[in-house]
């Protein structure tokens, strides 16, 4: 059955292959507007959701309630057939909650695993800074290996797996800073915002009497996501690319406005992203402009502007918006 989806997954919407600039950029766009159907004004936000999920990353998405983050997770496991799970983040909750438990089964005579909701496609960890330190951390084994260890056992995920994660605000009542470990975890960090006034009347207009979901139907199969993923890895990135993006990460390390610069993992983190949007734009090779939208959502949440550029006023993404401007643009990045 595996087969038969990956095989239909070489055609894309506009005849191409899924491999082709052509066929996966029919595909995202595809995708794209799926979810826009019940994320409404909001496409910049609804491209760097689908760029993490085809870059096999996961997504932080930090901003106030009642903006959509919940419909939006909901939408894209709808989008690409897959299971939904999701964890209401709370003080109370135990690590058993999120990745599952062992139970006594009286009628074997041995404990049966219960797996929780992480065992699923795309998972939401709702207001996940509501939740402690340690119940935080559960999630770090799942997202950086793709499984969960109970008692010694582990038990691999299934893919494509993206946990998608909202937290509030920091200022907000009850809620926790998440650690620079568990930030590191995520691909990139996207806020949605408030819609504009026309997009919050055409809310009202569609949304008001009926489930915003309601129109979302499966536009791919979570096999051909697969594909699409493996699409992304094949980008090409030359050489003087590779350069940059290691200028770029030495640049953060040694600014005297930052306490912590990039680590590999976010210089790694960053070329994937790369690829994942040059590929969606019908390119198989990655451009510096690529690198360059990129770095803001990728690099913010990974950097820790020093104590004294915060009392200033300065931002990590101010930091990140002056080393670009000073940092020299490479040649050459197309292929051969």
């Amino acid at each position: 059955m595996a087969t038969t989806q990956s095989q239909s997954a070489t055609s894309s919407p506009s005849g191409a292959t899924a491999s082709s600039t052509s066929g996966f950029s029919s595909w995202f766009e595809a995708i794209c507007d799926n979810l826009g159907r019940a994320i409404q004004g909001k496409p910049e936000a609804i491209r760097l959701v689908v760029l993490c999920l085809l870059s096999e990353g996961h997504l932080l998405v930090e901003d106030v309630p009642g903006v959509g983050k919940t419909s939006l997770a909901k939408a894209l496991a709808r989008s690409i057939h897959g299971i939904f799970g999701r964890v209401q983040f709370t003080p109370d909750l135990l690590p058993s909650d999120v990745v599952g438990v062992n139970i006594w089964d009286r009628n074997r005579s041995a404990f049966e695993f219960r797996p929780g909701p992480i065992f699923a496609n795309i998972v939401l960890g709702d207001e996940i800074n509501r939740a402690s330190p340690k119940t935080q951390s559960a999630l770090l084994e799942a997202m950086a290996e793709r499984q969960v260890t109970v008692d010694g056992v582990s038990y691999e995920l299934p893919p494509p797996f993206m946990v998608i994660a909202t937290e509030n605000p920091i200022e907000h009542e009850g809620t926790y800073p998440l650690p620079d470990s568990q930030l590191d975890r995520f691909l990139m960090r996207v806020g949605i915002g408030y819609p504009s006034r026309q997009a919050e009347i055409d809310v009202l207009s569609t949304h008001g009497d009926r489930d915003a979901l309601a129109d979302v139907q499966p536009v791919v199969t979570a096999d051909q996501i697969l594909t699409l993923a493996a699409a992304v890895r094949e980008v090409d990135v030359a050489p003087s690319l590779r350069g940059y993006l290691v200028d770029l990460a030495e640049s953060t390390r040694r600014h005297p406005h930052l306490a912590l610069g990039m680590s590999p993992r976010a210089t790694l983190a960053l070329q994937r992203a790369s690829r994942a949007l040059a590929a969606s734009l019908g390119r198989s090779y990655v451009i510096p402009d690529d690198v360059k939208e990129l770095v803001e959502p990728v690099l913010a949440h990974r950097v820790i502007v020093a104590p004294d550029a915060q009392v200033q006023g300065i931002t990590a993404a101010d930091v990140m918006d002056e080393i670009l401007r000073e940092l020299p643009v490479p040649t050459g990045v197309r292929p051969g």
